[in-house]
């Protein structure tokens, strides 16, 4: 099969990626208003962290929140659900209009469905609407202003030094994937010296000191008090999970968090939980792998001296500061999540500006077994893209069938239906339930 047969244009793309998100949205919303007013939900638990007891991490959307519902005399979770709902449809619009103008073929498509990257958190509703949505808005904001076609570019160095402390002030890890940020402005300024990368790097300064400062000033235990019985004596609400959690995990235990999350688990178990992430990560992004592995960038630039002109190296040695959440977090199917959206995001932008070349025709000979062969790579498709997906927690183990149970679980929430199982006792539905699930 010829390269251009096998990786020809899929120019139905658009159509069914705006269906598919539009499925994800409608969902998404059903299940943040039936979440909204359960009493120990995650979801809800960072959002009400507030500046009543101080300056804490992660407080300024609660603190927002916070004010917003004295304001207008209304409940804090419903002020919540609407910040939720509303950031997260965005976040789909943006993910939209960043890949419609894509050339996609067969192995983008893969990529971009792959089940860990944008439906897992409506798949696994744990991780819905979490805080790390501002982390891909912002990020998607800094490779729009990449854009050298784009006539707000001149503002980016603007956006990065003041938009990025904001960032901060919701979600702190983003440091962590500060490399993905830095290495965009690398081929966009066409960075090639030490000394314009240090030039660049001290855009993220006033970022870095808020996060110092966080780890240097923690909440204290009686502020923390404050904070909790702010929220029961205006809003009868308890600060629960990841709110209790603020001051119990916070950065200067880290000693105290490793130990509380790995010290009394036996090793066997530990081995289990790396080796299931392992495979979740080979498994769910061997596309963007297959075309990282094949892709090489095409001006030498700040990184041609570390010798990471190929792609896939480049995004490993991007990847190194994040193992620091796997040590510290238990919400593995959260950083895979996270980990899978950058990754994306920053090869895309490579993709969409040229910068890389990409070897098709020697794709197109590892891939020869698939020619002529197109339902069974449909079926492939559909296994891979809607059969499974992490779970939120370490502990947890791979979740099957978002396909059916994303619109089957909105469905229940919706018309109030008791769940059932079709075929619940067939032979395949026994062997899935025992081997599978």
């Amino acid at each position: 099969m010829s390269t251009n047969v096998q990786f020809r244009e899929f120019k139905s793309f658009n159509k069914y990626f705006f269906l598919y998100l539009s499925l994800l949205a409608f969902c998404a919303v059903v299940h943040l208003y039936i979440k909204h007013n359960v009493g120990n939900d995650s979801t809800i638990s960072e959002w009400i962290i507030n500046y009543q007891g101080g300056l804490t991490r992660r407080g300024l959307l609660g603190e927002i929140c916070f004010h917003l519902a004295k304001l207008f005399n209304t409940e804090l979770r419903f002020v919540i659900f609407i910040f939720q709902s509303s950031f997260f449809v965005f976040l789909l619009i943006l993910n939209f209009y960043f890949f419609k103008k894509i050339k996609h073929n067969i192995l983008t498509v893969f990529a971009i469905f792959t089940p860990i990257f944008i439906l897992y958190p409506v798949a696994e509703i744990e991780s819905l609407a979490r805080k790390e949505i501002f982390l891909y808005a912002y990020f998607l904001g800094v490779i729009y202003l990449c854009d050298t076609k784009n006539n707000y570019n001149r503002y980016l160095d603007k956006y990065i030094l003041l938009v990025t402390p904001i960032v901060c002030l919701i979600y702190e890890q983003v440091v962590l994937f500060f490399p993905f940020v830095v290495a965009c402005l690398v081929f966009h300024k066409k960075i090639k010296t030490f000394k314009l990368f240090f030039k660049t790097l001290l855009l993220f300064a006033p970022a870095l000191l808020i996060v110092a400062y966080f780890f240097i000033f923690p909440l204290s235990l009686d502020n923390h008090e404050i904070m909790k019985q702010s929220l029961m004596i205006n809003f009868n609400e308890s600060c629960y999970m990841s709110c209790h959690l603020l001051r119990v995990n916070d950065l200067d235990r880290l000693g105290f968090i490793v130990s509380s999350n790995f010290g009394d688990i036996p090793f066997n178990t530990i081995i289990l939980w790396i080796f299931r992430y392992f495979m979740i990560f080979l498994i769910g992004f061997f596309p963007l792998f297959f075309l990282s592995a094949h892709s090489k960038i095409k001006d030498n630039n700040f990184f041609s001296t570390f010798k990471l002109n190929n792609v896939l190296a480049l995004m490993f040695f991007l990847y190194l500061p994040i193992i620091i959440i796997f040590i510290v977090g238990s919400d593995w199917g959260r950083w895979i999540g996270m980990l899978i959206s950058f990754a994306t995001y920053f090869y895309f932008f490579l993709y969409k500006n040229n910068y890389v070349d990409v070897d098709f025709e020697m794709m197109s000979k590892r891939l020869s077994f698939f020619e002529n062969k197109k339902i069974f790579v449909i079926i492939i498709f559909i296994i891979f893209a809607f059969g499974w997906n992490q779970k939120t927690s370490k502990s947890g183990d791979i979740a099957t069938n978002p396909l059916w149970k994303v619109p089957y679980n909105t469905s229940k929430g919706i018309f109030g239906w008791n769940s059932f199982r079709i075929y619940q006792d067939s032979i395949f539905s026994i062997w899935h339930k025992k081997y599978v699930e």
